[in-house]
């Protein structure tokens, strides 16, 4: 799913305070999921243990880290595995896989929460004032810019920001255009492969001049366009994390010639014209984010699903083909029926042209203790070729 996020700086940060050496401090405090700031704060260094942690933060209580970085990593880990803890059930069976889901997106959230309590302190310049703390200057720089401020963020932010860096710096194969893409911090990364093959080895329609790729993310399928030789190409979102990502994925790609990069809610303008390709991968499920960042991965109400949908019409060439790449995941979660979908499409003046399709082949079809695994491994990722009806 390329579509992307949103920048979610925050023009007036809250403030978090706490006591220490008997005196109130008080920080700024950044969270790019917009999670607001914990209300009760207690400094904590290597001598706390993790149980006495674990039921600080179920009762509400972050802590403030004074101890050794690599230690912090360490007591996150404890915790994770005490929530993972194997032989822990929910309350209630689910019913059906729908229940599980839910069930799941809960346990997912309540996980995040409990490990987000875990509190780093960013001096001015990115410096993180604790001993073993790596040089993480260049990796905030890139997800959050240049700042002369400090903050509090919670050490899962950060070092999730740090392997985004890593990402953005090592890049991501792509066969399909026989170079790499570079994916910004809140951009998703093009790690599934099966998708791009299938945008690279559709028939293309004839006459094929000009293609929109919506919803661009990192411009991954804006660059297969350009490397399979469509000659003009407009890649459009509305995330300036993602414009400014593919911009530099274009540029390094040498593709500046072909693919323009807009700022826009779905569809170009009309000064654009009709194109004979419009090619979008919304996000895959019909479900509410929780959190800026899981824009990527739920459509709420299948608002972008259905917007491209019923724009596609006017924006195509007579003889044009809109691709549709949606996996049947929720259609397998209950989410989402195939007569739903298909009731759009019939909806929006469309027809199908084709659909051609693909296993799954992502690790967690392997992983038969996800409560979710019979979903994952009867997923189907599709490219549906619609044309006007």
């Amino acid at each position: 799913m390329n579509t992307t996020t949103g920048n979610a700086t925050q023009t007036t940060p809250e403030t978090i305070s706490w006591l220490e050496a008997g005196k109130t401090k008080t920080a700024n405090w950044h969270s790019e999921n917009e999670t607001p700031a914990p209300k009760r704060v207690k400094i904590a260094d290597d001598t706390i243990k993790a149980d006495v942690a674990h039921k600080l933060f179920c009762e509400g209580t972050a802590l403030l880290w004074r101890g050794d970085f690599q230690n912090a990593k360490l007591l996150m880990q404890a915790i994770t595995r005490r929530i993972d803890r194997p032989g822990k059930k929910p309350k209630k069976a689910p019913e059906n896989i729908t229940e599980a889901f839910h069930q799941h997106r809960q346990a997912q959230s309540h996980k995040a929460h409990i490990l987000g309590m875990l509190l780093i302190e960013i001096s001015v310049g990115y410096h993180v004032n604790l001993r073993r703390a790596p040089d993480i200057k260049a990796a905030c720089e890139h997800a959050y810019g240049k700042t002369a401020q400090s903050f509090v963020v919670s050490l899962r932010e950060l070092l999730g920001l740090i392997g985004a860096y890593e990402w953005s710096k090592n890049g991501v194969k792509i066969p399909a255009i026989n170079g790499k893409i570079y994916p910004s911090y809140g951009v998703f990364s093009p790690i599934r492969g099966e998708y791009l093959n299938l945008v690279d080895t559709a028939p293309l329609p004839v006459p094929c001049q000009l293609a929109f790729d919506i919803g661009t993310g990192t411009g991954v399928l804006a660059a297969i366009l350009a490397h399979r030789g469509i000659k003009k190409i407009i890649a459009t979102d509305n995330s300036q994390r993602a414009l400014e990502c593919t911009q530099k994925n274009i540029n390094q790609l040498d593709m500046k010639n072909a693919v323009t990069v807009v700022n826009a809610d779905l569809f170009p303008g009309e000064e654009n014209g009709k194109a004979d390709l419009i090619v979008c991968n919304p996000p895959w499920l019909p479900a509410r984010p929780s959190s800026v960042l899981e824009s990527a991965v739920y459509d709420d109400g299948s608002k972008m699903l259905k917007g491209y949908l019923n724009g596609l019409k006017a924006h195509l060439s007579d003889t044009g083909e809109g691709w549709l790449i949606l996996s049947d995941f929720a259609e397998h979660l209950g989410l989402r029926t195939r007569e739903q979908l298909q009731s759009w499409i019939d909806a929006a003046g469309l027809k199908v042209i084709d659909r051609i399709d693909t296993k799954a082949t992502h690790q967690k079809t392997l992983d038969a203790s996800d409560p979710l695994h019979a979903a994952r491994k009867a997923e189907v990722t599709s490219l549906w070729r619609l044309g006007k009806a």
